[in-house]
């Protein structure tokens, strides 16, 4: 398991009866307190040595687990510069993880300009493929307005994705999140937003 990168920064918080909710998923999501960044690296020589080797070969695990080490300091000097690099080869091979760590760092500065909407993209690149932590970060976006337009139904179509396939702490934090948010829809908005998460799901099967 590889940590995500790392923050406390919380801006453009959602309506008042969604704050505490979002504030503590949105924690729990870019500090590292759910089991979200899951690689499928399999058990090897763990040391920096060897994990650059498998990076500097193309390996996007090793790659994501590299810029991650760079982004917390862990065994290396800390550095964002370098994590920005390792997970810009990973997202070149499509990996979840270093999508959703990209979108963790333009979403909070750290290493980038603070973009929120090309937080908002490398987060829906990893949604995309059913990373929970991606999907969960954008259902926030949408609800707070922050980076793509102010869109509760869309922010309930993701936050009921990420409560189906989520596990750990996120997983009942994307439900009360879920919920939350069907309580400012209309009848029409909540059918629509069901709608979507089902056609969704049909989409993108399972592997």
């Amino acid at each position: 398991m590889t940590r995500t990168y790392s923050t406390r920064k919380l801006t453009r918080m959602a309506p008042v009866s969604f704050r505490r909710l979002a504030l503590a998923g949105m924690v729990a999501l870019l500090v590292g307190a759910a089991p979200l960044a899951q690689t499928t690296e399999p058990a090897q020589d763990d040391s920096i040595e060897a994990i650059r080797t498998r990076a500097n070969a193309g390996d996007a695990d090793a790659q994501n687990t590299l810029g991650g080490m760079y982004a917390d300091g862990r065994g290396v000097p800390e550095g964002f510069g370098e994590a920005l690099l390792w997970w810009r080869k990973a997202v070149e091979q499509g990996h979840a993880d270093a999508q959703f760590n990209l979108g963790a760092m333009y979403r909070t500065g750290k290493g980038v300009p603070e973009d929120f909407g090309e937080a908002a993209a490398w987060f829906r690149k990893a949604a995309e493929q059913r990373h929970a932590g991606a999907s969960f970060a954008l259902g926030f976006m949408y609800v707070s307005g922050s980076g793509v337009p102010q869109d509760d139904i869309e922010g309930y179509k993701w936050f009921s994705l990420t409560a189906t396939y989520a596990n750990g702490p996120l997983r009942g934090i994307s439900a009360e999140a879920r919920d939350d948010t069907a309580e400012r829809l209309t009848p029409e908005q909540l059918a629509e937003g069901q709608k979507r998460a089902r056609e969704w799901f049909e989409a993108h099967p399972p592997e």
